[in-house]
């Protein structure tokens, strides 16, 4: 519903199995390249991915978790650090709709959010490329960390300018955009230096407890970052709940909270870089400028791939239905008066649920044939893109001058309810079926790039529904005639001879009507290919071998 509600699918949230894939990327391939597949068994396909395990590593399992308790604990750490910045990144378009921003502003501000759906383009390099002596990790972890903390501490004595003073100076959001976008780069590819790190630190026996690291670690950094902020942030939220006399200000500013987390991330960087050794002998020792192009040339043959191309193109078209309710409908709701750090709050609730959810959903989509349950969830979610929009309209109607009443919220929370169960249904068959598909010779990198394509899917379209909302908006110049509020320039002349700008007809109401019936189209013309998919032989989603 919102980018500090809802769950973005091609932004901060955990693509399933994503743990494990960095290992995967930059592995050469046995003779013939790994543009191949002969259909190995998953164990055997294994074998050839995984470096043979150290005379140590059966000794070093049998210790149990207890032993590696410090590389858990590390790894949760950093997972909670990555955090962060997703979590700062989705909390400013709640202040810019705060401050008055147009939709063409946030529209430019969303491209923050693709750099975690694209990672796949730098990871072989990150992958590869590195100081033996230093470590195959920490060579990028290390000074990644430092860029970012560094660049946290600067940004705390401009943020503020950057947002504007709301006293005839805008936020500057082609600034905000670059900062952030910068921030999201660093964290993504910090994430691949820790999803790489996390197999080696940890021993075969205990690897599994990386993906409850990165689960854990991200949501509570996104939580501190997002959440937390927010309501620190918020003058009218510290009054009435954490303080005895009323102030103008919050707890913190963006400020003090970039600040304080650039020097955690300074400290928590240095001790890494001097206390914590990579395992060495798990270190590749394979020429690997060999390995980044092998890299490539594996995805492209991949994407060459009838099955595989015809499953790209209706996975990014898949989502334009929902792009509406998802990108738009929280910001929506702040224009209209609920205060940000309430629409926030609502995830907490929310928590229980997303974790329940995909245990649940996970027993209908492990069969052979998982997007069906996509294709059910699909028009409920639809119409529920629907429900959001009378959502909305109804918001200043209950409105009253203490805000809004208790049974508001309650129809709110259960609306996010019932569309995070349809978004997890389609989420967790979308990954279902990519798990089912990938070439277990080379699972890491296909799925990698299923799961990137499948991001890119949410991306795209709730940058274009940011974008239209202004020019699909109507209004009219009540009280000037003559005049009209079709551009900035008219809107501004208008105010001048007195006039003001009237909304006749919101861009944000025509957009959901559309999106809903392009939601339906794709259901009823293109979903059916889409479950086809599902009856393709293995042979159609295997590369051919090539000596």
């Amino acid at each position: 519903m919102s980018p500090a509600i809802a769950a973005k699918e091609g932004g901060r949230q955990r693509r399933a199995g994503s743990h494990h894939h960095y290992l995967d990327v930059r592995s050469e391939a046995p003779p013939g390249l790994a543009l191949c597949g002969d259909g190995l068994p998953g164990g055997e396909a294994e074998a050839l991915l995984l470096p043979p395990p150290p005379p140590e590593a059966s000794s070093r399992g049998a210790r149990g978790c207890r032993a590696e308790l410090g590389s858990i604990l590390l790894l949760l750490v950093l997972y909670v650090l990555q955090g962060i910045p997703l979590g700062l990144a989705g909390s400013v378009p709640l202040i810019l709709q705060s401050k008055s921003a147009s939709y063409t502003d946030q529209a430019f501000f969303s491209f923050v959010f693709w750099p975690f759906s694209l990672k796949l383009l730098w990871a072989p390099l990150v992958d590869a490329v590195y100081l033996r002596s230093f470590g195959r990790r920490k060579s990028w972890l290390v000074p990644t960390q430092y860029i970012l903390g560094l660049f946290m501490i600067y940004m705390s004595t401009q943020v503020d300018l950057l947002l504007g003073d709301g006293e005839g100076r805008g936020p500057n959001v082609v600034a905000l955009t670059g900062t952030f976008f910068f921030f999201e780069f660093l964290a993504a590819t910090q994430d691949i230096a820790v999803d790489g790190w996390a197999l080696t630190m940890l021993s075969r026996e205990n690897v599994g407890y990386a993906s409850t690291c990165n689960s854990v670690g991200q949501t509570a950094g996104y939580f501190l970052g997002n959440v937390l902020f927010l309501a620190l942030e918020s003058a009218s939220f510290c009054n009435k709940y954490l303080r005895f006399q009323p102030q103008p200000q919050g707890i913190v500013t963006l400020s003090d909270f970039l600040f304080f987390w650039g020097t955690v991330f300074l400290i928590t960087t240095t001790l890494v870089a001097l206390l914590k050794k990579e395992n060495k002998e798990l270190t590749p020792t394979k020429e690997e400028t060999k390995g980044i192009t092998d890299t490539y040339r594996l995805l492209f043959s991949i994407i060459k791939m009838p099955a595989v191309l015809t499953f790209c193109l209706l996975i990014l078209t898949a989502k334009v239905g929902f792009s509406a309710a998802d990108a738009v409908t929280g910001l929506k709701l702040v224009e209209e008066g609920v205060p940000k750090e309430h629409l926030a709050l609502l995830a907490v609730p929310m928590v229980p649920l997303q974790i329940i959810l995909p245990l649940i959903i996970s027993k209908y989509t492990a069969g052979p044939q998982p997007l069906n349950t996509f294709y059910k969830a699909m028009p409920f979610r639809l119409l529920l893109g629907l429900e959001f929009a009378f959502l909305v309209w109804w918001t200043p109607k209950v409105k009253h001058e203490g805000g809004f009443p208790v049974y508001y919220y309650v129809v709110v929370l259960l609306s996010y309810a019932l569309h995070q169960i349809t978004l997890y249904s389609m989420y967790v068959a979308v990954m279902a079926f990519n798990a089912k598909v990938s070439d277990p010779l080379i699972g890491g990198t296909y799925m990698t790039l299923l799961n990137t394509v499948s991001n890119l899917g949410g991306n795209w379209p709730s940058t274009v529904a940011l974008w239209l909302v202004d020019p699909l908006t109507v209004k009219e110049c009540a009280g000037a005639q003559e005049q009209t509020c079709g551009t900035t320039v008219a809107a501004e002349l208008c105010t001048k001879a007195g006039g003001s700008c009237v909304t006749t007809l919101d861009g944000y109401y025509v957009e959901s009507v559309i999106c809903v019936i392009l939601g339906f189209g794709w259901w009823f013309l293109l979903g059916p290919k889409f479950k086809r998919l599902q009856d393709e032989g293995q042979s159609s989603w295997k590369c051919k071998r090539t000596n």
